[in-house]
């Protein structure tokens, strides 16, 4: 099973957790859900996150 999988589950199996009922609820699954898999990505290398560091190279 690879990262984005994990990731994927580890953020739908935290909001569902909190997704006790309501639309709200529904949606903050999907946005955990989605964190999990860009946390996923990156833990991959599939996303580079290094840019975003703010340090200048050299």
């Amino acid at each position: 099973m690879s990262s984005v999988a994990i990731g994927l589950f580890a953020g739908l199996l935290l909001a569902l957790v909190a997704a006790v009922g309501g639309f709200d609820m529904f949606m903050l699954a999907v946005v955990l859900g989605a964190v999990g898999v860009v946390v996923g990505l990156v833990v991959d290398g599939r996303i580079d996150v290094t840019s975003l560091s703010g340090r200048g190279r050299g």
